[in-house]
């Protein structure tokens, strides 16, 4: 057999001599919005290394980046009746489906990385995977850094709330954005993420928001000309499977599927932080015009109306607590 023929077809050796005589493996379909080459989709692929390298085959996780599988809400509603295994999603897109989710990625509620870090893996973050996993049967594995996100406009330089009326700025479908987007006095369009690149350069929207990175990786920089950095939303992005899914997996796989996540995490987040440094510089030597804003002003207007409308969903006083926690 020629070297060549035989490397590709190690893998499949490889899984038909470590599985026991009719034992099948369990695919796992991961699913996301987000481009191919975006560090998250890349830390999942490492993840499906990982997994497979560590189950001896018993677990294969198959990755479908940019919306392969559907939209963000398709993909959760797949997920939750288990036609769908696993998928990587905004705290907010989730809190379509546990309201209390979305204040996950509330404007203006997170300091830093670190701050985001503790409330999730605390007490707060326990809480919620178990209402999650009684109310949908999802489970939250991990969550990626996503990045902090910042509105880049494509004809209109925004220095002030005030330059936001009547711009008409593309959101995520949920509520969170909306009544953000409302408070700033834009026009809030909501639109699937496969569809902006196209919706820019057509000029179906003015704007949109997103973190540096993924401005980055769909090229959003090559249809707008100014970056405004309002630094308004730090996200978490879930990794959620499907319990049903994760009651078949043993126990020790089970261990090793949370150990590459880790890792997955940890690459992840470094390579977005790693960007965020970087890119600033590289948009402004692509021709983007740079515009710090009054972030005071976008702050206040947010927090004037957004939380008190959420507090019923989020619960009474738990934005204060989180944004209080040490």
């Amino acid at each position: 057999m020629k070297r060549g023929l035989f490397l590709r077809l190690l893998p499949f050796f490889l899984l038909y001599f470590c599985l026991s005589p009719g034992e099948a493996a369990l695919i796992i379909r991961w699913g996301d919005v987000l481009p191919q080459h975006s560090p998250s989709i890349n830390a999942v692929k490492r993840i499906a290394e990982d997994v497979q390298k560590g189950t001896k085959g018993r677990v294969i996780i198959k990755v479908y980046p940019a919306g392969q599988l559907g939209s963000s809400r398709e993909m959760i509603e797949s997920v939750i009746f288990g036609s769908q295994e696993m998928v990587t999603e905004g705290a907010a897109n989730l809190g379509q489906v546990l309201p209390v989710l979305s204040i996950l990625e509330a404007p203006y509620l997170w300091r830093d990385v670190s701050h985001m870090e503790k409330v999730m893996n605390g007490g707060i973050g326990e809480s919620m995977n178990r209402s999650l996993l009684e109310k949908a049967g999802l489970r939250i594995l991990g969550f990626f850094y996503y990045g902090v996100r910042h509105v880049p406009t494509t004809s209109r330089e925004v220095r002030s709330v005030k330059d936001m009326k009547g711009l008409k700025l593309r959101v995520p479908e949920n509520e969170v954005f909306l009544e953000m987007a409302r408070a700033w006095g834009a026009r809030p369009t909501p639109m699937n993420f496969s569809e902006l690149y196209l919706a820019l350069r057509q000029k179906v929207v003015e704007g949109q928001e997103n973190p540096l990175p993924t401005i980055h990786s769909a090229k959003f920089y090559e249809v707008q000309n100014y970056l405004i950095l309002t630094r308004h939303i730090m996200t978490p992005r879930l990794i959620v499977i499907n319990e049903g899914v994760w009651r078949r997996i043993g126990e020790s796989d089970r261990v090793l599927i949370r150990q590459a996540i880790e890792k997955g995490i940890a690459y992840n987040n470094e390579e977005i932080l790693k960007q965020e440094r970087l890119l600033i510089q590289k948009f402004r030597d692509s021709g983007m015009k740079i515009v710090e804003p009054d972030i005071q002003g976008f702050r206040d207007a947010v927090l004037k109306k957004v939380p008190g409308k959420f507090e019923q969903k989020w619960g009474e006083g738990i934005f204060q607590k989180i944004l209080d926690s040490n």
